[in-house]
């Protein structure tokens, strides 16, 4: 079973999370991909989702959103975004819009709103990112981190810190700029987004300082004057080219301590649980992170003391639990009813609440959060339960896995419980749920594709003009995606159809159509697992000649036919006779089919033999052949006519040579005359002169074929036939032999006399393969190849070569020429850099190609590296130079083997190697050089290409030291006193600068330095001046002398040696008075070899003989020590300080102090306790009113009193404190009598009274009610 995948390889830097919105609001996901090219798909219900009027979905580079409008309750579903192998999963979960109920009291209607309704901006903000504890990724348990690469920039990261309101806190942050090669820069954010650096001002300042000696940067960012708003996350951001690290810190701001009675923070925190909130006691639940603007008081001054009718106030209801059970949708319900006013807050602790799950009792073990697997793969879920008899369900996306098939087994071995999955597919990728009973554990499973690699790779081609191809590779997996280039470019489907891609299972198949020279290049197809690179070669069709038309010789009446056939079918031709165009007529047809075109004429006349030509169309030459007549004469010959051979008739001379292709038939075919038929004699090896009558032949003779009317009387060769006609005589081999070349002789004798005749046969072949070629080097994209021609050129001059090369691992072999190349050097060009490749060579002549020469040995194209740059003289003496230089800018695809390094003398041209081989490193001393000598240097890179251009010194150099003068460079830390402690070592380099190299000298205060004090070590660049262990006999002033001749520089360095000082001297006790002691002292002898910086001043108690600390660091030599206690007996003593610290021992007083008892009883005084209590009294009365009748009117007065006095209202001296219509309020004193849509009866005299213990008081007024005023009556009175 493969492994739980704990955290899965995301493609995801940033993924969405699960929001809740209103209905009717617009909601936002967000998510950022790791590479900007990524291909991103949204999913609502694992179903597709494109833009439209509900959905907008955008991407810029690798940010993606998707915008969800107009939100109704059925766009509450799960959604999901992938991206190649990743798929994260979120909700969007819909709260329907509160309803405020409409008998709601007057003066509760703002409380119950702004309690019930949060604010927009929290609901779009605070509370969509974090409103269910449930709202993470599927995908990961962590949010990600969109910054993956760090580098680890900072020495020193902010901290979370607390402060309270009003006060000022700083944040640093410190940045080692030691291998920075520019100034780093530093963003402070709080939250995601905002950047403080506009923000600065009254309340934030941003300061940067930079250490020259540690080379740290110091960033610091410093509030003032904390706001309660200035609490929540910040993130500090830096970042110097290339490298970038951040870091993430929290600010709390606590509220100030109210000084008087009345907590008016109480007011404003949220309740930890619900008891508390009714109980009154509330704590502050904020955490920085909410806190968008300045307290609210609103809340405070709607509060009072009176519960309305329908709010639940019974103490044993736990809100806290009627939350957890309830849906999102009832939150606001469940907060007005019972009068929750920080709802927001309550949320926040709802979901630390669920976060806490509880321990199951059906598992011992639950599955994973996630699990992941390969495509084609197996895994395994197993579970642990608690009962070994308990059955268990699962579920896929909620429907129950049926027992069937092999896709799934289920599997019970003791308390656990497996569930394995074969041969898993993209459809396996679910939520899977293990039930028992009630309870019920989920995980992911995530199926991950295997890349996809390229089995069979793309083939070289080379095409003609116009030609089909086709480039076909070959994947590990079926219905792969795959992607082609060419030259860079994605190739995609055109309205011109150009390119088209077959896909064939594995096999993948690139079309081009009618292939043009533009089509040339570089072809790549890519997978997501590996590419493959081949090359397409366009070269124009030529026109071949596969049969040319022959010279003909016909007699009257007889048909000629001119046939010749080229290698394209397509084109046309036109006929010429003599320069005119042959028109078809009754005994002239021409045709054209396919590739053969024909001229026939029917009948041959006189007037029909000339010169016929055949010109191909848009072809510059033509094809030409003679027609000539043969008159029949008929004379009278005698009845022994004497033999004739016509040699001549066949339009050959009789040394004319007959050439004949190997493996051909050879076929002599004579015309002969002679009456009686005369006897044929063939012989081959000498000329026919020699062949004596009867058959005689002499020895040497290697063949000998005669034949006596048309029967064959001797025969050699089983391959020989020969044959005679009425008027010929044949002779035919059949597949001749090289060993067939020679002259072949013909005798023809009858009783009339004989005729004879040679014919020389010339018979050629193919030549022999090329050897090996041999490469004989090799560029970036190209080689130089050479062969030796072959042994054999089969009888004919050899006209040129073919070149053909192929990859190594390749089974194509591609042309490079099609023309003969004549030269048996040939450059290859237009290969691929780090590619292995073979050559092999053809030998051509007129008759053919040869076989393919063996292959040549494997070899890559690279290019040599460019010259190396920057060279100059780093040194130089009377003997030596010393050269330095970089590296190329071009390495290439080859590694840098190393570099050789040239000179020669000026005026000449012989170079001589510095050294034997190559060095690795970029500089070189080279040595042994004469005095005097100009010579010029040249510095060369080698690769496996061989060497690079050079890169030599624009003038020659002449090898004499050059005199420098002497110069010391002090470092700055050195130019001020140089403070070490007793027992440090000093460690002091400093760098100088002289030719010849200078004499160095060393002194102390103006002596010779002693080698016992100091060790010094020089050498031709700088002096070390060491001391292992300092004393203060060390101290003092370090002089350096460089000196060349009579040139000298100096430099000093004072070093001081600091100690512990001595103690004080002289300690007394100067006065006494009261609980206080006067001490004084003098300075210590021994200062420790530097400044006294303070004093510390401590007593003790004889009694306990502890000491205690008066005064640090005190700048005086006297003292008052204060606050002594009454009857005890205290001594004192005195340390001295400097830079090094405190002394060793410290001064003690000779004698003791005691603070006498100065015998005063202390008395406390008495007081008369203030008695507070008074009648009642109204600080404001009520007022006369006239109001309309049908709306509501309010009574205000103000009274005081103390203790809290009764108050009563009356309508006309009647108590009216039980009647439904009236509603008497009080608060802080100020008391409101309501009267709901008063009528005209409700008009009279009202009264208050107050009455307390200590007496009443009364205050009344008079109401006057108006009846409304109808329409009508408005209407007339307006007239």
């Amino acid at each position: 079973m493969p492994e739980p995948a704990k955290k899965t390889v995301s493609a995801f830097s940033k993924k969405p999370k699960t929001q809740e919105a209103e209905e009717g609001s617009c909601v936002v996901f967000e998510a950022e991909t790791e590479k900007s090219e990524a291909k991103v798909k949204w999913q609502c219900n694992s179903k597709d989702i494109a833009s439209g009027n509900k959905y907008a979905i955008t991407a810029a580079g690798n940010k993606h959103s998707l915008t969800i409008k107009d939100i109704t309750v059925e766009d509450a579903n799960v959604y999901a975004v992938i991206a190649g192998g990743s798929k994260v999963k979120f909700e969007l979960r819909v709260v329907s819009k509160p309803e405020v109920p409409a008998e709601a009291p007057a003066g509760e209607t703002g409380k119950a709103d702004q309690g019930s309704v949060p604010p927009p901006a929290a609901s779009t903000q605070g509370e969509t990112s974090a409103a269910k504890p449930d709202a993470q990724p599927a995908e990961d348990a962590h949010p990600p981190d969109t910054r993956q690469d760090l580098t680890g920039l900072f020495t020193e990261k902010p901290q979370c810190g607390e402060v309270t309101v009003g006060e000022n806190i700083t944040f640093v942050a410190k940045v080692n700029a030691e291998s920075l090669l520019k100034k780093p820069s530093v963003k402070w954010f709080k939250g995601k987004w905002m950047d403080l650096a506009s923000k600065s001002g009254k309340h934030l300042q941003l300061k940067e300082t930079y250490d020259r000696n540690t080379k740290v940067y110091t960033f610091e960012m410093q509030i003032i004057a904390a706001k309660p708003n200035f609490a929540g996350g910040y993130r500090c951001e830096v970042s110097s080219k290339d490298k970038f690290d951040s870091c993430n810190f929290e600010l709390v701001v606590h509220e100030a301590r109210a000084t008087e009675g009345l907590d008016i923070r109480a007011a404003f925190r949220r309740t930890s649980e619900g008891g508390k909130k009714r109980s009154g006691t509330a704590t502050s639940s904020t955490d920085g992170k909410d806190d968008s603007g300045e307290l609210d008081f609103s809340a405070l001054l709607k509060k009072r003391s009176i519960k309305p009718a329908h709010m639940n106030t019974d103490p044993d209801l736990d809100v806290w639990n009627i939350l957890s059970h309830a849906p999102p949708s009832e939150y606001e319900k469940i907060a007005f009813q019972y009068g929750i006013t920080d709802l927001r807050g309550m949320l926040k602790r709802l979901k630390k609440m669920k976060k806490e799950e509880k321990k199951s009792e059906a598992f011992l073990k639950k599955l994973d959060p996630a699990y992941q697997v390969l495509k084609g793969h197996k895994i395994k879920l197993g579970v642990e339960v608690a009962n070994e008899d308990v059955e268990v369900k699962w579920f896929k996306n909620g429907q129950e896995i049926q027992k069937s098939g092999s896709k799934y087994i289920f599997e019970s071995v003791g308390n656990m419980r497996y569930l394995t999955i074969n041969h898993c597919s993209l459809a396996d990728d679910a939520a899977y749920t293990c039930v028992i009973g009630e309870e019920k554990c989920t995980t992911e499973l995530f199926v991950k594709e295997p890349p996809v690699t390229i089995v069979k790779n793309l083939e070289d081609q080379m095409v003609m003009k116009g030609e089909r191809v086709e480039l076909e590779c070959e994947v590990s997996e079926e219905g792969a995606n795959v992607k082609w280039e060419k030259d860079g470019v994605e190739l995609t489907r055109d309205e011109s159809l150009k390119y088209r891609f077959k896909k064939d299972g594995c096999k993948h198949v690139l079309i081009i159509n009618e292939a043009t020279k533009e089509d040339g290049g570089h072809y790549k197809v890519k997978t997501n697992g590996g590419e493959s690179v081949a090359e397409l070669l366009v070269q124009e069709k030529e026109l071949e000649i596969y049969q040319s038309i022959a010279d003909l010789t016909v007699k009257a009446k007889d048909q000629a036919v001119f046939k010749c056939e080229v290698s394209d079918e397509n084109v046309k031709g036109t006929w010429y006779k003599n320069g005119v165009e042959v028109k078809p007529n009754a005994r002239t047809n021409i045709s054209h089919i396919g590739r053969i075109h024909k001229l026939t004429i029917d009948e041959v006349k006189p007037e029909d033999e000339g010169d016929y030509t055949f010109v191909p169309d848009g072809y510059a030459f033509n094809l030409s052949a003679k027609l000539n007549f043969l008159e029949v004469k008929i004379d009278f010959v005698p009845r022994q006519d004497p033999p004739k051979i016509h040699l001549d008739c066949m339009g050959r001379t009789s040394d004319s040579t007959i050439i004949v292709v190997a493996g051909n038939k050879l076929r002599l075919d004579v015309p002969i005359t002679g009456d009686p038929a005369p006897t044929v004699i063939w012989t081959k090896g000498e000329k026919a002169s020699s062949v004596k009558p009867g058959g005689e032949e002499k020895a040497g003779h290697s063949a000998c074929w005669t034949l006596n009317d048309g029967e064959v009387i001797t025969e050699g060769d089983g391959r020989v036939h020969v044959e005679s006609t009425k008027g010929h005589c044949i002779f035919t081999i059949e597949g001749a032999e090289r060993q067939d070349e020679g002259i072949y002789s013909v005798v023809v004798r009858n009783p009339a006399g004989e005729d004879t005749a040679d014919i020389s046969v010339k018979v050629v072949d193919v030549p022999d393969p090329p050897q090996a070629p041999k490469i004989l080097s090799v560029g970036e994209d190209s080689c130089i190849v050479q062969w030796e021609p072959p042994l054999f050129n089969g009888g004919d001059p050899i006209i040129g070569y073919v070149v053909e090369r192929k990859k190594l691992r390749s089974y194509r072999w591609m042309r490079l020429n099609f023309d003969p190349y004549p030269e048996t050097t040939f450059e290859a060009k237009r290969m691929i850099e780090g590619m292995p490749y073979e050559m092999r060579v053809y030998a051509v002549n007129s008759i053919g190609m040869s076989h393919h020469s063996p292959a040549s040995q494997p070899f890559v194209p690279v290019a040599p590296t460019s010259e190396p740059i920057g060279l100059h003289v780093e040194d130089i003496s009377d003997t030596s130079i010393t050269l330095k230089w970089r590296a190329p800018e071009r390495i290439g695809a080859a590694k840098l083997e190393g570099y050789g390094v040239e000179y020669c003398k000026e005026g000449t041209d012989e170079w001589i190697p510095a050294i034997q081989g190559l060095t690795e490193r970029p500089s070189m001393t080279i040595k042994n050089l004469t005095t005097g000598d100009k010579l010029l240097f040249r510095v060369r890179a080698y690769n496996m290409a061989g060497p690079s251009s050079p890169a030599v010194l624009a003038q020659p150099v002449t090898i004499r030291e050059i005199m420098q003068r002497p110069k010391i460079w002090l470092p700055r830390n050195l130019r001020q006193t140089l403070i070490k402690k007793v027992g440090e070592n000093v460690n002091v380099l400093i760098p100088f600068q002289g030719k010849p190299r200078p004499k160095i000298t060393w002194s102390k205060d103006g002596q010779p330095l002693d080698p016992s004090i100091a060790s010094v070590r020089n050498s031709d660049f700088d002096s070390i001046f060491f001391i292992r262990k300092t004393e203060r006999k060390h101290s003092g002033q370090y002089d350096l002398k460089v000196q060349i001749e009579n040139v000298e520089d100096t430099a000093k360095i004072t070093l001081q040696i600091v100690d512990l000082p001595g103690p004080p001297e002289a300690l007394k006790i100067a006065d006494v008075w009261g609980f206080n002691v006067a001490l004084e002292w003098k300075q210590p002898k021994d200062n420790g070899n530097c400044e006294i910086t303070g004093y510390t001043v401590q007593k003790a108690d004889k009694k306990t003989m502890e000491w205690f600390t008066v005064h640090d660091h005190y700048r005086r030599t006297h003292c008052v020590v204060s606050d002594l206690i009454m009857g005890n007996e205290y001594i004192f003593r005195v340390f001295s300080i400097n830079l090094v610290g405190l002394s060793p021992e410290p001064l003690t007083t000779k004698d003791s102090v005691f603070i006498q008892k100065s015998g005063i009883d202390y008395k406390s005084p008495t007081f008369r306790e203030h008695d507070f209590s008074e009648a009642p009294k109204f600080t404001h009365p009520l007022v006369n009113r006239s109001i309309i009748a049908g709306y509501n009117a309010t009574l205000s007065c103000a009274v005081r009193g103390i203790p809290k006095p009764k108050v009563t209202w009356y309508k006309n001296k009647m108590d009216i404190s039980n009647e439904a219509k009236y509603r008497m309020l009080s608060k802080q004193g100020i008391l409101t009598l309501e009267i709901r849509k008063p009528c005209p009866f409700d008009g009279g005299v009202y009264m208050c009274k107050a009455v307390n213990d200590k007496g009443e008081d009364v205050v009344e007024c008079k109401l006057e009610v108006r009846p409304q005023i109808a329409k009508e009556e408005k209407k007339e009175a307006s007239k």
